[in-house]
C-alpha cells in the first residue's frame, strides 16, 4: 500500500513550527505516524501546499500530517475499510465522548456533516476517487478521574475527569492538542489498555504476577510495567512505577519518584524529583526536588530545582529557572482560553490547564504563570520588580532581550525573517 502525505503548513503556537515537526510521545509527529503505518505502507509520498495528487491505481491511505493517531485506530480503521472494499474517510461521531470533550474543541481541522465530523484520513482500494463514504471508529472511550477536589473547582461529584480512549486519533491544531496527544490519550490510555488487558487476559495477568513475585518486587514495580534502556543508573531508593518507559542512558537518583511516564534518553533526574503522568524529552535535566505532573517537556530542557508544572506543554531547548510555578486553575470560574488553529482565542474545555512555553527559551527564577499563557519562542524572560508574574501571552517582540546590552548573544533561532522562505537543509 502506498501512503500519501498531506501538509499542514500553519505553525502551532507558541512553538512557531507545525505539527508534523513537534514531538509527541517523546518522537517527532511524523517519525510516529511513520513507525504506526509501517505494517502496511510500503512506499510514500509526501504532498506540499498546491501539488495534486498522483495518480495511482492500488491500494492508498491519504492523511494530512498533523494527525496524531494511534496503533489500536489505525489497526481498526485500516481492518474495517478493507472489509468495505469502497473509498472512505475517517469519522468522529459528535456524541463520542473523548472527541467531543477533548479533541473538538480549539480545532480547526474537522469537517462537520450533520452528526458526525470528517478528519484528513481517506482509505481508498484502487486508489483515490471522488465517491467517498464516512467511517466512525468507536474510540472505545471510558471515564477516568485524576483529582478529587471540592466541588467549587469541579461538578457536584467533585471529580475531575477524562474521557479517555482505548483507539486515539487526533488532529493537533493547538498547543493544548499536544497537552491532550501526550497526557490524556496517550498515557492515559496506555495505562487504560493495560488495566483492560490485565482484567481479561488471564494469561498475562498470570505473567506480570509471576514476574513481580520473581523479581521480589511490587506489581507496579516489576519489568513487566517499567522497561528501562540500556546503560542507566538508578539510585536503590528511586521509586518507579508503571507503566513506565526509560531511555538509554538515564541517571535517576536517591528520592526519585516517576509514575506512568515516559523519560527519553540522556535525561538526568536528579534527587526527590517527582514526575507523574509526564513525557520527558531526549537530553532533558531535572535537578532536584523538580516536580512535574501531567506535563511535557521537549529535549534538551532543564527545568530547574523547586520548580512546579502542571499540565504544562515545554518546548525544545527551554530553561526554567529555579523556584518557578505555572499554576493551572482560575481562581474566579472564568473559563480557560488558548488560541485555536486559526489564531483565535476560544474557550478550551479545560476546568484546570497548565501553560506553554516555545522552544529555545529562557524564564527566569521565581516566576509565576497563571493558566493557559503561552511564551513564544526565542523569548528570554527576566526575573525583575516589573514582571515577576505572567498573567498574559508573552510574544518575542516582548522579550526581555530585546532591551540588554549584550541581548545580540542571544540567537532566535525560531523568528530568523531571512531565513523564513529557504528550504529547510
Amino acid at each position: 500500500m502506498i501512503k500519501v502525505i498531506l501538509n499542514a503548513p500553519n505553525p502551532i503556537m507558541p512553538f512557531c513550527e507545525p505539527a508534523r515537526d513537534l514531538r509527541l510521545q517523546n518522537v517527532p509527529l511524523w517519525l510516529h505516524q511513520r513507525n504506526v503505518l509501517a505494517p502496511y505502507v510500503t512506499r510514500e509520498v509526501e504532498l506540499k501546499t498546491g501539488m495534486r495528487m498522483p495518480p495511482v491505481r492500488e491500494p492508498t491511505l491519504v492523511y494530512r500530517d498533523n494527525l496524531y493517531f494511534d496503533e489500536g485506530y489505525i489497526n481498526a480503521f485500516i481492518a474495517e475499510a478493507r472489509k468495505r472494499k469502497h473509498a472512505v474517510r475517517a469519522a468522529f461521531s459528535a456524541d463520542d465522548p473523548a472527541f467531543k470533550e477533548h479533541a473538538l474543541p480549539l480545532s480547526t481541522s474537522y469537517t462537520p456533516a450533520g452528526s458526525i465530523y470528517l478528519a484528513d484520513l481517506w482509505y481508498y482500494p484502487k486508489g483515490p476517487v471522488a465517491d467517498v463514504e464516512p467511517l466512525v471508529i468507536d474510540l472505545q472511550s471510558r471515564e477516568i478521574g485524576y483529582y478529587h477536589v471540592p466541588t467549587y473547582m469541579a461538578d457536584q461529584s467533585g471529580d475531575l475527569l477524562f474521557q479517555v480512549p482505548l483507539r486515539s486519533m487526533i488532529a493537533i491544531d493547538s498547543w493544548v492538542h499536544i497537552f491532550i496527544a501526550d497526557v490524556v490519550f496517550g498515557l492515559f490510555g496506555r495505562g487504560a489498555r493495560f488495566e483492560k488487558r490485565l482484567n481479561e487476559d488471564v494469561g498475562f495477568k498470570l505473567g506480570v504476577l509471576s514476574k513481580a513475585i520473581y523479581e521480589g518486587r511490587q506489581l507496579l514495580e516489576c519489568s513487566k510495567l517499567v522497561t528501562v534502556g540500556r546503560n542507566c543508573v538508578i539510585d536503590p531508593s528511586a521509586v518507579i512505577h508503571g507503566p513506565t518507559t526509560i531511555g538509554d542512558n538515564v541517571t535517576v537518583n536517591a528520592g526519585a519518584v516517576i509514575e506512568n511516564c515516559i523519560i527519553g534518553s540522556n535525561v538526568n533526574v536528579s534527587q526527590d524529583v517527582q514526575l507523574m503522568l509526564s513525557v520527558v524529552g531526549d537530553g532533558a535535566f531535572l535537578p532536584f526536588r523538580t516536580a512535574l505532573f501531567m506535563t511535557t517537556v521537549m529535549e534538551n530542557s532543564m527545568i530547574a530545582q523547586n520548580t512546579c508544572l502542571q499540565m504544562c506543554v515545554i518546548g525544545r531547548n527551554t530553561f526554567i529557572g529555579a523556584g518557578s510555578t505555572f499554576t493551572d486553575y482560575n481562581l474566579v470560574p472564568a473559563p480557560l482560553r488558548a488560541l485555536d488553529g486559526k489564531g483565535n482565542l476560544s474557550v478550551s474545555n479545560r476546568p484546570v490547564m497548565g501553560s506553554a512555553v516555545g522552544h529555545n527559551c529562557r524564564i527566569g527564577s521565581g516566576m509565576i504563570v497563571y493558566p493557559s499563557r503561552m511564551i513564544e519562542s526565542d523569548v528570554v524572560l527576566a526575573a525583575s520588580k516589573e514582571r515577576r508574574v505572567i498573567d498574559r501571552d508573552v510574544r518575542f517582540e516582548d522579550s526581555d532581550h530585546h532591551h540588554f546590552k549584550m541581548g545580540r548573544l542571544h540567537q532566535a533561532l525560531y523568528h530568523r525573517q531571512k531565513d523564513k522562505d529557504l528550504e529547510s537543509w
